[in-house]
């Protein structure tokens, strides 16, 4: 985990989480020059969520951390970045981790309209939500064959394999290989707090692109949905995602 944190009881209990989940903190700063990122959240009744987030200290990581990380991160299976972080160290980040020739996955998250086109060409996975792809392409995403349009978009800006999440509707996948949108569904759940779906998601990706890179694209995607639908059954953030022992063992 490569992250700044404040030097507040948040960040205290932030880093003492991932300790307790057997995660290195080796490249997790804390610093004094801002508060830790938080976020704000509203659930509804139907789990759905709304979230304002204060990046704070996120936004103090910089080229000097990278650098410290940097044999870390070239001996990675999988690199994940976001836009809780500047972009401009996430692209840096992207470019590091592929140079090394180790696998990128990036999540537009929140999304920016004036992202750096080169994001585009440094993640060998793109993977972002509707209102993401939206906010990108300029197009509406409430569906999966809009999202469909959307992802063909985004292919022809660079990328080498587009994943839309879609919510209760699974999720769809591009790539150049395979340029025909594919509609992947998921499991209808009944959802308690759908806050970091995306989050599970994404991290059940990168686990299977990292252990189980022999799985089909389609594969790997279907077992994320499944990850993602456990973890909206659950309140919270981070409290919902599901540890290995809890799942089905067919997922592994």
């Amino acid at each position: 985990m490569l992250t700044q944190v404040g030097k507040d009881s948040f960040g205290n209990d932030y880093v003492e989480n991932l300790k307790q989940n057997d995660i290195s903190t080796e490249f997790t700063y804390q610093t004094k020059d801002a508060a830790t990122g938080a976020a704000s959240i509203i659930v509804n009744n139907e789990g759905q969520n709304i979230i304002v987030i204060v990046a704070g200290a996120n936004l103090l990581l910089n080229t000097k951390d990278l650098r410290e990380a940097a044999s870390v991160i070239s001996r990675a299976k999988v690199m994940i970045c976001q836009l809780e972080i500047t972009p401009a160290t996430s692209l840096e980040a992207l470019t590091m981790a592929r140079s090394s020739g180790v696998k990128t996955l990036f999540n537009p998250a929140p999304a920016i309209a004036d992202l750096d086109p080169q994001f585009y060409t440094v993640a060998d996975v793109f993977c972002c939500n509707e209102s993401e792809a939206e906010i990108l392409t300029g197009l509406t995403v409430s569906s999966p064959a809009e999202a469909g349009k959307a992802a063909l978009v985004l292919l022809t800006r660079g990328c080498q394999v587009v994943i839309i999440t879609l919510g209760v509707e699974g999720c769809l996948m591009v790539s150049q290989t395979e340029p025909v949108p594919k509609h992947i569904p998921t499991e209808k759940v009944k959802a308690v707090d759908t806050t970091g779906a995306g989050d599970s998601f994404v991290g059940a990706l990168a686990f299977y692109l990292a252990y189980y890179p022999n799985l089909s694209l389609e594969e790997m995607l279907k077992r994320s949905n499944f990850i993602a639908a456990v973890s909206v059954q659950t309140a919270g953030t981070q409290s919902s995602f599901p540890y290995k022992k809890d799942l089905p063992l067919t997922l592994f």
